[in-house]
């Protein structure tokens, strides 16, 4: 079962993502209610952004904001939306002592400095921008640290510098035919869809759980001649069906969170692999590679770098990049075997 479809019996009603938070919070005896008060900024901010880029091509959201952001990256007019949103819907939560976001070189301290502060929270405020213009989803990645001990508000940057193990929370928004919020806090992974008659998010699919395989996989086949052997030789496997005896299709989006999402409910497996241009890969850890990864060995699926585990690689920059191979066991186990081979 790839997840549980909750039945839309219209005599009970729905469990909101609020009080699905609040319930979840039970296993954090310390919070205080200051959690799910974190989280909810979060959906305030989803909600105010899925807004946004469902009228995007009617409020003059599209296209070119005319800079760059600290990736070299031309930055979208949501991208800069995006950030602001995210930005000021957590600045308020006292619990939130620091910021990371792709869109911002530097760590953000919160204005507040409150001594109350312990979490960290790193962000993609619009992951797969640039396919706004041409209507392609698009999503939200967010992952959340515990204030490391002995760590202040003079070094923003030690809230964040964590291996992904660390993560206390992890989820992704994608803005698509609805507006689904997938999330785990460290115990199975839950998905919210926005009901736009109620103005909420409510609890649709419950415990998901990747297949062991799918029969699909997602890379960007246009830079395979750039691609280590290992995954070439992987590729052709899949493509002669020798990967579990299934015959795979190419399914291939270009953003992140979409591609993910499909994987995460149908099984498969996604790739970006190191290339000749890109060595060290071009996703970005922190706050790309570590809610996915995250998020995929919650339900039950694997995430690597090709040389390690994902969730165990330490940080040394806030926007270090690092290759990302996440899927399902049977074809994760297939492109170990390759790699173990070498190139």
């Amino acid at each position: 079962m790839i997840r549980q479809m909750l039945s839309a019996d219209p005599h009970s009603p729905p469990l909101t993502i609020q009080q699905h938070i609040i319930k979840e919070q039970q296993r954090f005896p310390d919070a205080s209610g200051e959690f799910s008060f974190l989280l909810s900024g979060i959906t305030l901010a989803a909600k105010q952004i899925q807004t946004q880029v469902r009228r995007a091509g009617l409020g003059n959201f599209l296209g070119d904001y005319g800079s760059e952001n600290v990736q070299g990256e031309s930055q979208q007019k949501l991208d800069v939306y995006a950030n602001d949103v995210m930005i000021q819907s957590l600045a308020s939560r006292e619990s939130v002592g620091v910021l990371a976001s792709e869109e911002n070189e530097q760590a953000m301290v919160m204005p507040h400095r409150s001594q109350t502060a312990r979490y960290a929270v790193v962000f993609d405020p619009l992951d797969g921008s640039s396919n706004i213009d041409v209507n392609v989803s698009v999503g939200t990645t967010f992952s959340i640290f515990r204030k490391p001990d002995g760590v202040d508000f003079e070094n923003p940057e030690q809230w964040v510098l964590q291996s992904g193990v660390k993560q206390i929370a992890a989820g992704y928004v994608v803005y698509g035919s609805s507006t689904v919020m997938v999330y785990t806090v460290g115990h199975g992974v839950h998905g919210f869809t926005l009901d736009p008659n109620i103005g909420a998010f409510v609890l649709s699919h419950e415990n998901i759980r990747m297949p062991a395989q799918g029969k699909y996989y997602s890379v960007n086949e246009a830079y395979q001649k750039s691609f280590p052997d290992a995954y070439n030789r992987f590729i052709s496997k899949l493509q002669s069906g020798e990967v579990g005896g299934t015959d795979y299709s190419s399914r291939y989006i270009g953003s992140l969170v979409a591609d993910f999402h499909r994987t995460l409910w149908r099984g498969g497996i996604f790739m970006y692999p190191p290339t000749k241009t890109h060595p060290q890969g071009k996703l970005r850890l922190l706050y790309e590679a570590n809610p996915i990864a995250f998020i995929a060995e919650q339900a039950g699926g694997l995430a690597t770098s090709g040389s390690e585990r994902i969730l165990d690689i330490v940080p040394t920059g806030i926007h270090q990049r690092t290759p990302l191979i996440v899927g399902s066991k049977v074809e994760m186990d297939s492109l170990r075997h390759e790699l173990e081979l070498g190139d």
